[in-house]
């Protein structure tokens, strides 16, 4: 299965075309060569079963909250099954993963749920889920360049925000150039503030993201400058994580359901792939149901799920508070696609009103909620009012980003107001004289309306 004894990886065609080439990972290859579908890493399983499901607890258990390097990240905590034939001077980490399972009691009342989380995979060093995936392809190319084998002379992306701040500080820490593909005037100032101060080449161009995917796909075409997108595989090992984290903080539980912001759709194929491979060497014995949460703006998974995947066809995104996946054309849809029908799950679409109203609710119960969580929090509610979550079910949203890097959405929700948003839980701030009397007055009748709210 692969070229040789001491590579225990390789990329193969996902699609099964009837290419049986294997493709060495360090390799600049994003798509098979005789179909141009995407290629996906696949591990050497014989020698990955060599432990049994008891020895991988085990051995994952005694790293964890390590700080040895790199197994105390919460990626190259599970080496073995992300990348395994990278040495420790190859690595580039940052400790990425590790991020908190946050037990949302107060929202789960609220919502009727008793066993509601949220794994809040924006407390990472970027400020989002995408560490996970660039810390494994930079490590790859890190590599390639150390070993002077190929002409790599840049690593590049197309983003909505959060793939490029990630791809520029492990590019940074690596040393390597990184040039970015942004869509002008449509993410946030926090972001495009983040891969200009890792010293990355920033350049905003007049389209949506789908058009900035255009013009790197055609860039990194002569492999000297190489694509760091999610259609490149090795990112998916890095954000499969996810689904390894959730279960080992539920002591290797696996949870009933799964929300996950769906644009691009790399993340919920990589979820899916996580619980997959676990599932395969016996270290867990179920499958969650995955949920693919869109707005409704940029949905174009949902309309092919209600017409049971049959005629896809890519949209035009329209303009979404939820930015990140305002994406018409994702380009991992048939992966997308294998997540949600092999784990029985299901395609959710909310409008701006609902991904706004869900992230101010989740709020209120202490978090600080990107817009996109938002979106996977309403998908939440869809499913509860339809009794297909219930009330005894583990349900994990995954959030994939800080708020702290979506100030004006928080702001214009409170203050200014959000087109098609009716704001239910506007937070006003009261500007008062410096009066003792007035003050008292003010707190008094604050206290006695229903909560202080």
């Amino acid at each position: 299965m692969f070229a040789n004894d001491t590579q225990h990886s390789a990329l193969r065609c996902f699609n099964r075309c009837g290419n049986t080439a294997a493709y060495p990972v360090d390799e600049v290859v994003y798509r098979c060569p005789a179909c141009d579908g995407l290629l996906e890493v696949q591990h050497d399983l014989q020698r990955l079963a060599s432990r049994s499901g008891r020895e991988w607890k085990t051995l994952l258990d005694g790293r964890n909250g390590s700080s040895t390097y790199p197994v105390g990240s919460g990626v190259w905590r599970y080496r073995e099954w992300v990348m395994p034939d990278l040495a420790d001077n190859h690595i580039v980490s940052m400790y990425e993963g590790n991020t908190n399972l946050f037990r949302a009691h107060a929202l789960g009342r609220h919502l009727g749920l008793e066993d509601l989380w949220v794994k809040m995979c924006g407390n990472s060093h970027t400020g989002s889920f995408k560490d996970l995936g660039m810390t494994v392809l930079v490590s790859v190319v890190n590599r390639i360049v150390q070993r002077g084998g190929s002409d790599i002379r840049a690593v590049a992306c197309a983003s909505t925000g959060d793939t490029s701040a990630a791809l520029a500080a492990y590019a940074a820490a690596a040393g390597i150039p990184a040039i970015i593909f942004l869509p002008l005037g449509k993410i946030s100032p926090a972001q495009l503030i983040q891969p200009i101060a890792n010293g990355a080449h920033v350049l905003a161009l007049d389209t949506d993201f789908d058009g900035c995917m255009q013009v790197v796909q055609a860039v990194t075409a002569d492999r000297s400058i190489y694509l760091a997108n999610s259609m490149n595989s090795l990112r998916i090992e890095g954000q499969q994580t996810v689904a390894m984290e959730i279960v080992q903080q539920f002591e290797w539980e696996v949870p009933d359901w799964v929300i996950v912001p769906a644009g691009n759709l790399g993340n919920i194929s990589a979820v899916y792939k996580g619980f997959q491979l676990m599932r395969t060497l016996g270290v867990i014995n179920g499958m969650p149901r995955l949920v693919a949460a869109q707005a409704e703006k940029a949905n174009p998974l949902y309309r092919n799920f209600l017409n049971g995947f049959v005629g896809y066809e890519p949209v035009t995104a329209k303009s979404t508070l939820a930015s990140a996946i305002q994406i018409g054309n994702p380009v991992s849809y048939d992966k997308a696609v294998k997540a949600i029908r092999e784990s029985d799950g299901l395609v959710v679409s909310v409008t701006e009103h609902e991904l706004a109203n869900a992230a101010a609710l989740a709020d209120r119960s202490g978090m600080y909620t990107c817009p996109h969580t938002g979106v996977a929090l309403a998908a939440v509610m869809q499913l509860v009012e339809q009794n297909q979550i219930r009330e005894h079910d583990r349900a994990v949203v995954v959030s994939t980003a800080h708020g702290l890097k979506f100030t004006k959405f928080k702001t214009d929700y409170h203050f200014a107001g959000l087109e098609e948003v009716e704001s239910t839980l506007v937070n006003p701030l009261r500007e008062l004289p410096a009066s003792v009397d007035v003050v008292q007055e003010e707190i008094h009748r604050i206290l006695n309306t229903a909560g202080g709210h």
